[in-house]
């Protein structure tokens, strides 16, 4: 077996109204949010840089990219899971109920007019496949984050979502590449 190529994942820093299921909403970053992240990728040793378009992905990832002579490349596949109705809300915003059965089954209870797990699975699952094997950083959403884990590593969403991933969370994975792409968590650091 080939030695594989990191893959690291690095949630987006804080945006200016932080704990909204932001999903498709493309919310700004603030300043001292790029800053932890361009701080968070400091030592890493890049090959390519990629991001959500969303900016408060595209932002950081330009940040990080300018320093080292690369340009981030975005791709519009690493966008957080789509909340559809829920977009913009704070969690108390929302039925209580609804939102438990979604985090119960994600799949079978999907936000209103949003996306479900195994949609937003298909779209890291192209996405991943388009990445060369080479050290890169992706900059991206939760959500996303824990899609790439499921993929790579085997865990359901209730295992994805028992990892924390705040704002600015660097996740570092060795990737096997191939058809079914396998993956081993190397690093976490929040």
């Amino acid at each position: 077996m080939s030695e594989g190529f990191l893959l690291h994942l690095l949630r987006h820093g804080a945006p200016e109204t932080p704990g909204l299921f932001l999903g498709h909403t493309d919310a700004a970053p603030t300043p001292g949010g790029i800053a932890v992240c361009v701080a968070r990728a400091q030592d890493l040793a890049l090959e390519a840089i990629v991001s959500s378009d969303l900016s408060r992905a595209s932002k950081a990832a330009a940040a990080i990219a300018e320093p080292r002579g690369l340009t981030a490349r975005q791709d519009p596949r690493w966008r957080e899971l789509d909340f559809g109705a829920w977009d913009g809300l704070a969690a108390q915003e929302i039925d209580r109920q609804a939102l438990g059965r979604f985090w119960d089954d994600p799949d079978a209870h999907a936000p209103p007019a949003g996306e479900s797990w195994s949609t937003l699975l298909d779209r890291v699952r192209v996405a991943l496949t388009a990445l060369e094997p080479r050290s890169t950083l992706v900059v991206t959403h939760g959500g996303a984050m824990r899609a790439a884990l499921s993929l790579l590593c085997g865990l359901d969403h209730r295992l994805g979502w028992a990892f924390d991933l705040p704002y600015a969370a660097l996740l570092s994975i060795r990737v096997w590449p191939g058809t079914q792409p396998a993956g081993q968590i190397v690093g976490l650091r929040t």
